[in-house]
């Protein structure tokens, strides 16, 4: 690649970083940002760095426009127990400062898992139809029964305190900790976990009494989007391995494009690792990963590469142990990405040792000449001359005489004199091949 088009693809790089960085992640879908709006957020996401950030972001706006109030569209599995935390702590703040905090639970919509904190924590909860709230049962990834039972138990006091707090069933609340249970909308209201029931935005609005004020939207944006992505363990883990790998195979076949999408995608998992607080197995087995890459650049058989893609899986799922989460992240995604990443290995582990195969010969010097078939132009007794790809080389016969017109294989060569003998026909055909793969002008199958 030219020096030019490796600036231009830079540049695109550092520009899309800036766009993504300064993009506005605030996204206003409605006017009347003026005091006394509503500032409405969509909470249809998983609990992670993404939408924690979007809370902070809407939180910040309705205090610094003193907002009228804040109401959460919920419609969420779950997620991370840290962000829910944060986003727990940025509502506080708001109700400090004044504003009151609202969720409805949208029609078929959940509030389950870390997203029934959040929803507990609001000054009022409506419930849609055929919505549910909780289970809250929070887990730690390859924890200890100790770790366990510490995060329960402080969610416990987390879950209690809340409900106490806005008046709420402390005893119905404390049941979606100690055993995962979830209420229906109407038990939830029945129960005096939620405060009432709304058939859709409006009447919500309506019984909450801010219908017709000016209302602020906020969704995640492409920013808040990207945080998500990254902040999950086995996007992080694919993102790595998928970065090693392109720069392995790019020492193997240059092509400069796969070294500079590997370095991304290597910079990408680095980051959202550190963002999650990834475990230290996880890093360690994906350093041994890499290392099996390397060994495979050097034994060329393809066994290396095997073992670097199974060990980078299990680094992929250790990656994220240890972590607090509700529920756990480790689903069908996880599985079907471990899937297609052992059915990869296998298809990239073939192509490489084809590679191996049909590495560059020297392309200058007598070294290039060594396997080549060329015409004797001056009969070899046992010296002559031969062409070979247009040049006449002074030759000398290992075979006795060979005649003009007859075609020879260089077998080697000793000063400025090459060493050949006659070609046969499964010579010709195995090199004709040969140079086929390895000239730089012709595709490489």
């Amino acid at each position: 690649m030219s020096g030019s088009r490796t600036l231009i693809w830079i540049w695109a790089l550092v520009g899309l970083t800036v766009v993504l960085s300064a993009s506005n992640p605030i996204s206003l879908r409605a006017s009347g940002g003026a005091n006394g709006s509503v500032v409405v957020i969509d909470m249809g996401y998983t609990v992670d760095l993404g939408s924690s950030t979007l809370v902070r972001n809407a939180v910040e706006y309705a205090m610094s426009h003193r907002a009228s109030a804040i109401l959460m569209e919920m419609n969420s599995p779950g997620g991370y127990l840290d962000d829910m935390t944060n986003i727990i702590s940025y509502l506080n703040e708001a109700n400090q400062s004044g504003i009151p905090v609202y969720t409805y639970v949208l029609p078929g919509g959940l509030a389950a898992s870390a997203a029934s904190y959040i929803a507990m924590d609001s000054n009022v909860i409506l419930m849609g139809p055929g919505s549910e709230l909780g289970p809250s049962t929070p887990i730690v990834l390859g924890g200890s029964q100790l770790e366990q039972n510490h995060t329960e138990a402080a969610m416990l006091s987390l879950m209690e305190s809340e409900a106490a707090r806005w008046n709420r069933n402390s005893t119905a609340a404390s049941y979606m900790v100690l055993y995962d249970s979830s209420y229906t909308a109407q038990q939830a209201v029945q129960y005096h976990l939620a405060d009432g029931m709304a058939d859709n935005i409006s009447a919500a609005e309506s019984y909450l009494g801010i219908a017709g004020l000016p209302q602020v939207q906020f969704s995640e944006s492409y920013y808040e989007q990207f945080l998500s992505v990254i902040s999950d363990p086995v996007v992080d883990g694919i993102l790595m391995m998928l970065g090693l790998i392109l720069i392995a195979l790019d020492v193997l076949h240059p092509t400069v494009v796969m070294s500079a999408a590997g370095s991304v995608s290597l910079v990408l998992g680095l980051v959202g690792a550190e963002l999650v607080g990834a475990s230290a197995i996880g890093l360690v087995l994906l350093a041994v990963s890499a290392a099996l890459l390397v060994l495979e650049l050097k034994t060329g058989h393809g066994l290396a590469f095997l073992a670097a893609v199974f060990v980078g899986i299990a680094g992929v799922y250790m990656l994220g142990q240890g972590m607090q989460v509700s529920p756990s992240p480790y689903g069908l995604d996880f599985y079907a990405a471990a899937a297609a990443i052992s059915v990869g290995g296998v298809a990239l582990t073939v192509y490489v040792r084809s590679l191996s195969r049909y590495r560059r010969r020297p392309l200058t010097g007598r070294e290039s000449l060594l396997g080549n078939v060329g015409v004797v132009v001056r009969e070899l007794n046992p010296c002559g001359e031969v062409r070979i790809e247009g040049f006449i080389w002074r030759a000398c016969s290992e075979e006795g005489r060979i005649r003009k017109g007859e075609e020879v294989l260089v077998t080697g060569y000793a000063g400025l004199q090459l060493k050949v003998r006659r070609a046969g026909n499964e010579i010709r055909s195995a090199q004709a091949g040969r140079v086929a793969s390895t000239d730089p002008a012709l595709p490489v199958n």
